[in-house]
C-alpha cells in the first residue's frame, strides 16, 4: 500500500455511533481506536473542535493516515489504547465524547504485509503494532503444541481436540514464515466438514489475539473509560468477536448493577447489532454497540 493512497474503509456502525453519542459542536472527543480516522472524522466534522480532541492508534499505517487531523490541531497518540488512558488518566484529561472500535480494520486484514489474513499472502507477522513484541511467526515456531493447543482452543473458540490436532501439525509442520503456507497446512489436515468458513480462521483469529494480548488489553480498559469522561460524557464500545463481547457486556452489567455507585448509566439495554444496524457494510454483520453516560 502506498503512502500517497490511502485505505479505502469503511467505518462500522457509522450512523448509530453518530445517533447514540450524539455529538454536539464544541464538544471534545477522544478515539482510542482510531485507525483509518471514518468514526473520527464524522464526529470532528461536528463537533468542530480539534484542539481538544485525541486520535490514538498503536498502528504505524493508521497514524500516518490520521496526519492531517493532527494537521488541523487534533492530538495523535502512537501507541495502544490502554498506554493512552493510563497517560490520559494521568494528565486529569476528560472528554466528553469516547469512542473505542474493538476490531481490526480492513485495511489491516487487506495488507498481505501484515500477516493478519490468509486471503493475501505476506510475512506471517500479525502485530498491531510493529515497532516491538513477537510475530505470530514467532509465536508458532516456538510455542509448545501444548501451548498453541489452549491458544487455539481458548482464543479461536476451536473444539480442544480440533485445536490439538491443529497444534501438533504446527509442530510437526514448522518453521512457517508465510501466511499462506500456514493456513494450507490447517486445511490440508483439518479434521471433519468444513464449511463456508476457512479452517484457519478460527487459528488465525487466536493467533492474533495472542500476539496483541487483544483480551488482557481490553480487560485493563474498561475501568479507565469512566475516568476519562466528563459528567454527561458518552461513551461507546463496539466488539466484534465472542470472547471480548463478554468482556465487554460484563464490564456493563456491572455498572447497571452497582445502581447509585456506578460511574456509568447504561444506554443500550440491547447492544446494537451491525446485522441489523449496518447491513449494507459486510464487516459489521457481527459488531455489537453498547453505548452508556458518565453520571
Amino acid at each position: 500500500m502506498s503512502k500517497e493512497h490511502p485505505p479505502h474503509h469503511v467505518p462500522v456502525l457509522l450512523d448509530a455511533v453518530l445517533r447514540e453519542l450524539a455529538p454536539q459542536k464544541g464538544e471534545s472527543y477522544l478515539d482510542l481506536t482510531a485507525g483509518y480516522a471514518g468514526h473520527a472524522t464524522a464526529i470532528l466534522n461536528i463537533t468542530k473542535n480539534d484542539s481538544d480532541s485525541v486520535l490514538v492508534d498503536r498502528d504505524d499505517y493508521a497514524i500516518m493516515h490520521l496526519q492531517p487531523l493532527a494537521d488541523k490541531g487534533v492530538k495523535l497518540m502512537h501507541t495502544d489504547f490502554v498506554t493512552a488512558a493510563r497517560q490520559l488518566c494521568d494528565e486529569g484529561a476528560s472528554f466528553d465524547i469516547l469512542l473505542i472500535d474493538l476490531g481490526v480494520s480492513s485495511p489491516q486484514l487487506d495488507q498481505g504485509e501484515r500477516g493478519f489474513s490468509f486471503s493475501h499472502n505476506g510475512p506471517l507477522d500479525m502485530r498491531m503494532d510493529r515497532r516491538s513484541g513477537q510475530t505470530a511467526a514467532d509465536l508458532v515456531n516456538t510455542a509448545s503444541a501444548r501451548e498453541l493447543t489452549t491458544i487455539i482452543h481458548e482464543y479461536g473458540e476451536e473444539p480442544f481436540m480440533q485445536a490439538k490436532h491443529i497444534a501438533e501439525q504446527i509442530v510437526a509442520g514448522r518453521p512457517f514464515d508465510d501466511t499462506e503456507t500456514l493456513a494450507a497446512l490447517i486445511k490440508q489436515t483439518y479434521r471433519g466438514r468444513q464449511g463456508r468458513i476457512h479452517p484457519a480462521t478460527r487459528t488465525f483469529q487466536a493467533l492474533r489475539i495472542a500476539v496483541n494480548d487483544e483480551l488482557g488489553q481490553v480487560k485493563a480498559v474498561l475501568p479507565l473509560l469512566p475516568k476519562l469522561l466528563n459528567a454527561g460524557g458518552r461513551v461507546g464500545v463496539i466488539s466484534f468477536h465472542s470472547l471480548e463481547d463478554r468482556l465487554v457486556k460484563r464490564f456493563f452489567k456491572e455498572q447497571t448493577d452497582s445502581g447509585l455507585e456506578a460511574e456509568l448509566q447504561v444506554l443500550t439495554k440491547k447492544p446494537i447489532s451491525g446485522a441489523t444496524d449496518d447491513v449494507h457494510n459486510p464487516r459489521s454483520r457481527s459488531a455489537k454497540l453498547r453505548i452508556a453516560v458518565k453520571k
